[in-house]
């Protein structure tokens, strides 16, 4: 388009990019190509995170500001975004599924690449590596409203990533030390436990080789019988 019919004015409102976006996070390029009729258009953008209609996450990942957002903004989606290929795990997802009573406010993920931990305006986001023969097992794609949606651990897939990586210190040798910690140091509701999937635990302790998991899985196991 010739220059001649861009704009060099301010006449675009942020509210209209909202409009367009579609949803609360978006990135540079869809910036760019919203405003491909201006001439400056970093100006306008530059201008938008000065007054706060715009939040930067990242370099090129942003959200609406509070006063021009339509809706709250999904963590979930923004952790997968972030940093990737990755997915929500651990202890937020336990917290996510409610599994464990405490509110987790740093978003934990897993990642097959090296670990990573970004420190934005919105929260601080974890990623912990794990190798790309256990990384993709059991992921799933959960849905954040209409078409938005994010890529996060099953529940059980959570909790052993939890023992396998957040507490892989942790030393559990038999059935009474594993229910220690799931009740007492998780503090997981009992009830919770029964949901637990027996074959998926044993898909993913076999993975893993972690004989701390296949110990998880037989004390489920269990429970279930009694």
């Amino acid at each position: 388009m010739s220059n001649n019919y861009r704009h060099t004015g301010g006449s675009m409102k942020v509210e209209s990019i909202r409009k367009l976006a579609g949803r609360e996070e978006i990135d540079y390029p869809f910036l760019l190509s919203a405003l491909a009729n201006y001439a400056n258009p970093r100006d306008k953008i530059s201008a938008w995170l000065k007054s706060g209609d715009l939040i930067r996450v990242k370099k090129g990942l942003y959200v609406f500001g509070k006063e021009v957002a339509l809706a709250p903004y999904s963590l979930e989606i923004l952790a997968n975004l972030i940093y990737g290929p990755s997915a929500i795990s651990l202890s937020y997802a336990l917290a996510f599924y409610g599994l464990i009573p405490e509110r987790v406010t740093t978003v934990t993920s897993i990642t097959n690449k090296r670990n990573k931990t970004f420190s934005t305006p919105i929260g601080e986001f974890t990623y912990q590596y794990l190798n790309t023969t256990k990384y993709p097992i059991e992921i799933e794609l959960a849905h954040y409203e209409k078409q938005n949606h994010f890529l996060i651990a099953s529940v059980e897939k959570a909790l052993c990533d939890h023992i396998h990586l957040a507490d892989r210190n942790v030393s559990l040798t038999t059935l009474d030390e594993i229910e220690h910690y799931l009740l007492a140091d998780l503090r997981i509701d009992e009830s919770a436990l029964q949901s637990l999937r027996i074959g998926k635990l044993h898909m993913i302790s076999q993975a893993y080789d972690d004989m701390r998991l296949v110990l998880l899985k037989n004390y489920i196991k269990k429970r279930k019988l009694r």
